[in-house]
């Protein structure tokens, strides 16, 4: 099998989820042998991870270019993965025109409209509602999951959305969270008594970890510091703008760290995780990464949306900032309660996302829909219209832009 991925960006472990979770795609990937491209139009960064050591070959690809048209044509991938909505945009039009029998695969990451909504509803202090989907990015991006072949989503919660309200055929879409390895035993990681101190993680360029920033230093931290006077908040993110070390109060113990060479290390120093998060869409890999590392969390419904199923969490769960407050200084102190919030992470770990439960069934369903791609194709009537309507229009958008930098290059 031969699989070409369109990356948004290039995937970055350490720096994201999303980067995290691209890493775990390829690796399925890469352990069936299958033969692996990666082409993405963004710029090549210092923290990006280095895909020639697994064999892949690492292209760069333009934007309204035509050179694409040849660059797939030649390969003529049995599968084309589109890291997220905004490259089948780019990109969908010519896999179909040049490589139609490619496989198509949308990978959310999450769902970025939600996620988008979400804020939108913040910003206004009012609750979300689903018809604040219903915008200019919303029908973007369900119309891209329409026109693939297949659409991974991270969430439970955004896969019932899909199906139940954009009426997603259940043949497209296919629920897949974190593949992780095996837990480690608790007795391996730091003991309680070993650990000290909050920690809070998560790229700055997300907008919902800065806010969530924001609000430990103005509305949670002063609080938890009043009652905890020897305790420090550690954040730690990647790319952390001024707005953000500008923050930095050593004298109120509200520390910005900054990138974190690796994040499980400083995750297993820390005693608590601090997420509270107001709004976001999928799966929190800070949350994953604190139940790996054996540290409890304080997170809000948000935060755990989709996360722990019907288990206990690994701490607690409030959207109330007193309560919030509460729960991080009291679980803080509270050894026996700690502990057992250690092993409730442990149990949520091997119940749902286990590599060698979830990399079998990607494989399988993969290898089914490339097989059914022709009749699925047929019975999705909504995704033929879409593709008839939206790709032309994306293509005529990306010929007009491509013909107009062609001649502003010509004139000057």
């Amino acid at each position: 099998m031969h699989l070409l991925i369109i990356g948004y960006v290039w995937p970055e472990p350490n720096s994201s989820a999303a980067g995290s979770r691209m890493m775990q795609l390829i690796n399925c990937f890469y352990k069936q042998q299958w033969q692996i491209s990666f082409a993405s139009p963004a710029q090549q960064t210092e923290h990006m991870a280095d895909l020639s050591q697994l064999g892949i070959d690492a292209e760069h690809i333009e934007l309204n270019k035509a050179s694409f048209n040849t660059y797939i044509s030649n390969k003529k991938p049995d599968i084309v993965i589109f890291d997220r909505f905004m490259m089948e945009e780019q990109f969908g039009w010519r896999v179909e025109k040049f490589s139609p029998d490619s496989l198509r695969v949308l990978n959310t990451e999450d769902l970025h409209s939600l996620r988008q909504a979400r804020h939108d509803a913040i910003k206004q202090n009012r609750p979300f509602v689903t018809e604040d989907l219903y915008n200019d990015h919303g029908i973007r991006e369900i119309a891209a999951i329409h026109r693939c072949d297949l659409t991974l989503m991270i969430s439970e919660v955004e896969t019932k959305l899909l199906v139940d309200t954009f009426h997603v055929p259940e043949t497209h879409v296919f629920h897949l969270p974190f593949m992780l390895p095996a837990p480690q035993h608790t007795d391996t990681l730091p003991s309680f008594e070993e650990r000290q101190h909050f920690i809070s993680i998560g790229n700055f360029r997300h907008a919902p970890n800065w806010d969530a920033v924001l609000q430990l230093k103005t509305d949670i931290w002063p609080k938890i510091r009043k009652r905890l006077p020897h305790a420090e908040m550690h954040i730690y993110g990647a790319y952390p703008p001024p707005k953000a070390t500008q923050l930095h109060n050593a004298k109120e113990g509200f520390l910005i760290k900054g990138w974190a060479e690796n994040a499980q290390t400083v995750m297993q120093k820390a005693r608590l995780c601090l997420a509270p998060l107001r709004f976001g869409a999928g799966i929190k890999g800070k949350l994953v990464e604190a139940m790996q590392m054996g540290t409890p969390s304080i997170t809000t419904t948000i935060g755990a949306e989709a996360m722990n199923g019907a288990f206990p969490w690994n701490g607690v769960i409030t959207d109330d900032i007193d309560t919030f407050v509460d729960a991080a200084v009291s679980l803080y102190e509270d050894k026996e309660s700690w502990l057992l919030m250690q092993q409730n992470g442990n149990r949520i770990l091997q119940a749902r996302y286990q590599a060698e439960e979830w990399e079998p069934k990607l494989i399988n369903r993969l290898t089914l829909q490339v097989q059914l791609k022709d009749s699925l194709r047929k019975k999705h009537f909504l995704g033929l219209m879409l593709r008839h309507h939206s790709l032309k229009s994306t293509q005529y958008m990306s010929q007009w832009i491509e013909l107009k930098n062609k001649n502003g290059a010509e004139q000057v």
